[in-house]
């Protein structure tokens, strides 16, 4: 189960269905299923406020996974994402809201793949495995 859900803003525009379908797929591509993963969007502040309470971060950020667990290959987790950063995000990096939207989302979805993105070279890896998620997407 996927789902999608607003705190303090509306639900940004999404293709609910299609963007399901493509998690999915990534994820069975990567040799996992999807358990729940539930999605939270909301603005800077109340993801700010999540960071420093949930895990001592003092810093804005475009995405907090919290998973909730991998057991026989089955993935679940909640993520926070902060469309203010993504929108900001998008006008610095030259990239459409919808374009960071989804990299996003999916940002968070490898992560309990596998990748990461602590290291320069493990940014590389993750920035090149969204770009052929995105393609997936998009294609």
């Amino acid at each position: 189960m996927i789902t999608f859900h607003a705190l303090d803003i509306v639900l940004p525009s999404l293709d609910v269905d299609r963007v399901r379908t493509w998690i999915v797929d990534v994820v069975e591509l990567e040799g996992f299923r999807v358990g729940e993963l539930h999605y939270y969007f909301c603005g800077d502040d109340t993801l700010l406020n999540i960071n420093r309470e949930r895990l001592g971060h003092d810093f804005y950020t475009d995405i907090v996974t919290f998973p909730l667990g991998l057991e026989g290959g089955v993935i679940s987790s909640e993520f926070v994402i902060s469309v203010d950063r993504i929108a900001d995000n998008a006008e610095q990096l030259g990239r459409t809201f919808e374009e960071e939207l989804h990299r996003v989302i999916i940002h968070g979805v490898l992560h309990l793949v596998g990748f990461d993105d602590l290291t320069d070279e493990d940014r590389k890896k993750m920035r090149s495995q969204e770009d052929k998620c995105l393609k997936i997407l998009f294609k």
